[in-house]
């Protein structure tokens, strides 16, 4: 089982800036990939910006304002958020797509943090 344990929400004017942390812990052979979400209402959760490897994937109504990075060494993903509009209101979600070993096989499961509110205020 693997646990993703977010922080850094809060309430920022919009312009401010935040910076939304997740840790992952437990047991796994590798993390392949982790991202925030966010809750769009009445719909499926979004993709805000995932990392992959080197890769990194936003959003369209993020790019150039927030910034996905990842220390491997921590298992910790960032987002640092920037320019913050009030429709950045949501709450975000850690994700993190995982190698994990189920008796002698390798398989790939998914898992969530529980979510952290960011609100900006107009």
């Amino acid at each position: 089982q693997v646990q993703l344990v977010e922080s850094g929400g809060g309430l920022v004017q919009a312009g401010g800036s935040l910076r939304l942390s997740c840790a992952a812990s437990g047991s796994f052979l590798r993390i392949n990939s982790m991202g925030w979400y966010r809750q769009v209402p009445l719909k499926q959760r979004e993709l805000v910006a995932e990392i992959r490897g080197s890769t990194t994937n936003y959003v369209d109504s993020v790019k150039g304002r927030f910034t996905i990075s990842r220390d491997n060494a921590k298992n910790t993903v960032s987002l640092q958020m920037n320019s913050l509009k009030p429709e950045d209101t949501d709450v975000y979600y850690c994700h993190a797509e995982v190698l994990t070993l189920s008796g002698t096989v390798a398989i790939t499961s998914h898992f969530w943090g529980q979510g952290t509110q960011v609100t900006v205020s107009s």
